[in-house]
């Protein structure tokens, strides 16, 4: 019996050693929505996001192993976690990261760019609006000498310093078409206090018509409702404008 068991063991093939592979990491898909890099930006905000999540987003992916964001961790990791250095990366040295081709490294190179471009860059001067001059003055680059008429809407903040004019509509001599509906999602998603209607005659009548009076009340009402005011409608010329505020038809 004991031969058997020696002739048993002397036959047996010997073990091969398989070779250790890590294991691999849960792809960003896996992950919950709110804590994919894209997804997050959206509902919490980009200042929510990690260093590592918002260069994630630029590589876009990661490798079979790697998830965008492990290989943006080992990017930053190769800068010492430091923006500023790694700003001073040049392509070729991030290609010698994992994970990160050309196309990577450009993006990222491009990125860190824009960044060091926005901060030599002045901040610009922010207007306030303290009367109907300032709003003249405002709008004379939009709407000076245009053989047509548009429409734009000043978005303010509580301060009364201008956020954004936007462009609403453009028509012909004799009009143009303001809807409300675009001009309050603008001031909305501006999350804006208040707003300041203009648009043009390019006639030079400074006078309002019965449809400009018309538009104007149902625009006044509806911005009450929304926490909106409707602070002045400039109807501008090349040669003046009318405000409706300054003429107590407000």
């Amino acid at each position: 019996m004991q031969e058997f068991d020696n002739l048993t063991e002397k036959s047996a093939a010997p073990a091969v050693p398989v070779p250790y592979a890590p294991p691999a990491t849960f792809g960003i898909k896996s992950w919950a929505e709110e804590d994919r890099p894209r997804e997050k930006l959206l509902q919490k905000g980009r200042a929510a996001l990690s260093d590592a999540e918002l260069l994630a987003i630029l590589l876009g992916s990661g490798t079979a192993r790697l998830s965008a964001v492990d290989v943006a961790k080992l990017v930053l990791n190769a800068a010492q976690n430091d923006l500023n250095s790694l700003a001073r990366f040049s392509v070729k040295e991030l290609m010698k990261q994992k994970g990160i081709g050309e196309a990577k490294a450009i993006a990222i190179v491009a990125a860190l760019e824009l960044g060091r471009r926005r901060k030599e860059a002045a901040a610009p001067a922010r207007t306030t609006i303290t009367g109907s001059r300032d709003i003249y003055r405002l709008m004379q680059p939009h709407l000076q000498d245009l053989p047509h008429e548009e429409f734009w809407v000043v978005l303010l903040n509580r301060a009364n310093v201008v956020m954004r004019t936007v462009s609403i509509s453009r028509g012909g001599v004799a009009g143009t078409v303001a809807d409300p509906k675009l001009i309050f999602k603008e001031a909305l998603e501006q999350l804006a206090s208040s707003i300041i209607l203009v648009h043009n005659h390019p006639s030079g009548n400074r006078n309002p018509s019965a449809a400009d009076i018309a538009l104007t009340r149902k625009l006044k009402d509806a911005g009450l409702l929304l926490d909106l005011p409707v602070l002045d409608h400039l109807i501008f010329t090349d040669q003046g404008y009318h405000s409706f505020a300054d003429e107590g038809m407000l």
